[in-house]
């Protein structure tokens, strides 16, 4: 067994008023960045569930850390083990969540009057650090 660490990131664009709204608490679902956190937890632990060929990994910690900018928020997700295989998949897949869980909590704000998202996407979403061994 080998002790593994990932850290995987991501962002989705928003209008600056919806970011305003969960930043100050304020909107409909309640409070958007600390059920994003959970969302993230909850996904990157439930990976080999979602994804098939992936392994069921004991995990040793998942963080999620959820940083409002003024047009935007970015997720980032670490995610550590000691196992035989790496965790970059339960980095990603922790970050994927905790940024769909955000468009859901926010959609209602980020609407045109044709019900549509023409500003709102979610990109980015890559492993920005592993390590192996340390």
């Amino acid at each position: 067994m080998v002790k593994r660490k990932a850290t995987a990131r991501g962002e989705i664009k928003l209008k600056p008023s919806t970011v305003v709204a969960v930043v100050e608490g304020k909107t409909k679902k309640g409070d958007v960045l600390s059920a994003s956190k959970l969302a993230g937890i909850q996904a990157a632990k439930a990976t080999s569930s979602l994804l098939p060929l992936c392994h069921q990994i004991p995990l040793t910690s998942v963080s999620v850390e959820v940083v409002p900018k003024k047009d935007r928020v970015e997720v980032h997700c670490t995610v550590a083990a000691e196992y035989r295989t790496g965790v970059e998949m339960e980095a990603l897949v922790g970050a994927a969540a905790a940024l769909l869980n955000i468009w859901d909590m926010v959609k209602y704000l980020e609407k045109d009057e044709k019900g549509q998202y023409p500003g709102t996407a979610i990109s980015e979403i890559r492993v920005v650090k592993k390590t192996k061994g340390v």
